[in-house]
């Protein structure tokens, strides 16, 4: 059975209120968190961009939930020398409920330090080798490192959880995919694509997890839903490699303007009606899910848990 997650978003709420949500995922039933990595949100509407392992220490706090990166780029803004420190610290705080979600990342947040932004094939080079590191590190050894795109001179991580901190891939397309699964303990998506999940259990152990994020707008109607998501996240409908190449939110701004919101209607649920809703989860369960992570875009979060904890939770029990 499809476990059932709630995913906090960066780019919409500041820290406080990322917290909240995540007590009221609780008490609605939602079994565990995800949660995203910016510097910067995808639009200025958006609005917001806390740090994400300040939040994840105070959802340590908070709930009893586990909590994957959804995802962390551990290549370019952040060397993965500190991400493995970062993850770890994570893990302790969080009783072992913590996952490593990571990706290659985009321009819009790797760009800040002046670095080049490299092709893709570079960009998963340079990912193996971040993954690589980190492993090293929690092991818990002292560590000297001279790779490729990486150097590690005599570092030691001292806290550390009682088991390696999970490790899960990101991939939207089948190149990102096959490396996910030759080096991933997981896989994570935002996409139904039953391809993308055979294309990455094919290559290497089945079992592993399979992670999906969604996003709906519950609200009042379906017109009011459909405004709110278009305003906020028509990024969503942005085609090819625009998500991973556009440097800065006001470059999105100006390249949303071409996404309708009778796109961004049909990607999206929209308004009160929860039968849309568990279909949209549906669609991941049949494309062999373990778990599926929504997002509500907007305000309306009270509503929103509390049809969920009534109409679509039950439906995956």
């Amino acid at each position: 059975m499809v476990s059932i997650g709630y995913f906090l978003s960066c780019e919409e709420f500041g820290p406080q209120e990322l917290v909240r949500q995540a007590r009221l995922a609780q008490a609605a039933g939602f079994e565990r968190l995800w949660i995203s990595d910016h510097f910067h949100p995808w639009t200025s509407a958006q609005g917001h961009s806390p740090f994400v392992w300040s939040v994840i220490g105070a959802l340590s706090e908070a709930v009893t939930l586990p909590v994957t990166t959804a995802v962390t780029c551990p290549t370019v803004r952040i060397h993965p020398a500190i991400i493995a420190q970062a993850s770890a610290t994570a893990a302790v705080q969080l009783g072992g409920r913590f996952v490593l979600g990571v990706g290659s990342g985009e321009a819009l947040n790797e760009h800040i330090l002046g670095d080049v932004w490299p092709p893709v094939g570079v960009r998963l080079a340079m990912l193996e080798e971040a993954i690589q590191i980190i492993r090293l590190l929690h092991q818990g050894e002292e560590v000297s490192f001279h790779g490729e795109f990486y150097e590690v001179c005599d570092a030691r991580i001292y806290t550390l959880p009682d088991e390696p901190v999970p490790i899960y891939v990101s991939g939207f397309g089948p190149q990102a995919t096959k490396l996910a699964g030759r080096i991933g303990d997981g896989y994570c998506t935002a996409m139904p694509d039953a391809e993308l999940v055979r294309v990455f259990r094919e290559a290497g152990e089945p079992k592993r997890p399979v992670q999906g994020g969604m996003k709906v707008c519950w609200a009042e109607t379906e017109e009011a839903g459909v405004e709110t998501a278009h305003r906020l996240w028509a990024s969503e409908q942005l085609p090819g490699q625009l998500g991973q190449i556009l440097p800065r939110p006001r470059d999105f701004e100006a390249a949303i303007t071409l996404v309708t919101r009778e796109a961004l209607a049909e990607h999206v649920p929209c308004g009160p009606d929860l039968q849309r809703h568990v279909e949209a989860v549906q669609r991941y369960v049949d494309a062999g899910f373990d778990e599926v992570y929504v997002q509500q875009i907007g305000s309306h979060h009270e509503e929103f848990f509390r049809a969920w904890a009534d109409k679509v939770l039950p439906v995956f029990r």
